[in-house]
């Protein structure tokens, strides 16, 4: 599996606001997203632990989805109707995206969300080839390939013509199903009622540090395989997303006080001022393997 992603990002980006058709291929089927994050990377508990441990608990967010079809297997809270695993609303955990000044494809910088650790001007990711660079990243498309599934690249090559995909070789690597997926990259909140408020700032958009914290700590402190929960790691994982301040988490507060409308038009040379003035790591450059 060879792709070129130089100049694309297509999987890093939210770019629906430009695309000249609809994507909306993660909002198919009775279980919808509650957010509107395009693309959202999928992390496993142990991922999840390594970002906390890393200081990282303010780049994680959780994903919910709402089931108005399935009678057995849901919840509601807040009026809301959740999918649910023996009782608990299921929910991943992924990467925050931002409002950054982008340019994918060859287009004008645009405000669109990108993943908060995806440089904006480079289009690189910065912890590319790190601990922390998620599975799910690493492989794509690979997985799409194993399961004849239509890839980012493609649609990015059918709408902005180019080749991003190279070869259709997948992965050997399998994505999680089933039992399986239970405590390793499905995660269960084990007491709805604690939530009461927290789904709906959620859907709102307007989720706070100890909203994000509720969930990110009981995926932390997850076991594989089953619905149970560690609480001596959910507390101590629930404060080290609480307490973190890193330079992901000030960018975002700051993306989000200077963007504009998603979709316009955006000032070029940010990235200096605002994430690598903040500590944001380098990215390697287009000349290396990466």
């Amino acid at each position: 599996m060879r792709v070129n992603c130089e100049g694309c990002a297509g999987c890093c980006i939210d770019w629906r606001v430009i695309s000249p058709t609809t994507l909306d291929h993660e909002r198919r089927g009775p279980r919808q997203p509650l957010d509107d994050v395009y693309n959202l990377v999928p992390l496993r508990r142990e991922e999840v632990r390594r970002f906390l441990d890393a200081g990282y608990g303010d780049a994680l967010v959780p994903r919910l989805f709402q089931d108005d079809n399935v009678a057995d297997s849901r919840v509601t809270v807040d009026g809301i109707t959740l999918a649910a695993i023996e009782g608990g609303p299921a929910f991943f955990v992924g990467l925050r995206k931002p409002p950054k000044p982008v340019a994918p494809f060859d287009t004008d910088p645009t405000w669109l969300p990108t993943c908060a650790f995806l440089d904006p001007e480079t289009l690189q990711c910065r912890i590319h080839a790190s601990d922390l660079y998620p599975e799910e990243c690493a492989v794509y498309p690979g997985y799409n390939l194993s399961l004849d599934y239509e890839t980012e690249c493609e649609r990015v090559e059918g709408l902005f013509g180019g080749e991003r995909l190279l070869d259709r070789t997948p992965t050997d690597a399998r994505p999680l199903f089933g039992r399986h997926a239970i405590g390793e990259k499905v995660f269960v909140h084990p007491d709805p009622d604690r939530l009461s408020g927290i789904v709906s700032r959620l859907a709102a958009r307007e989720a706070t540090d100890e909203d994000r914290a509720e969930f990110i700590a009981v995926a932390a402190a997850s076991s594989p395989g089953t619905t149970a929960i560690n609480e001596a790691k959910y507390a101590s994982a629930r404060e080290q997303v609480v307490d973190a301040d890193s330079w992901v988490g000030q960018t975002i507060a700051e993306w989000t006080a200077r963007a504009g409308e998603l979709g316009t038009p955006a000032p070029p040379g940010l990235a200096g001022a605002i994430e690598r003035a903040r500590g944001a790591p380098e990215t390697a450059g287009w000349d290396t393997d990466n």
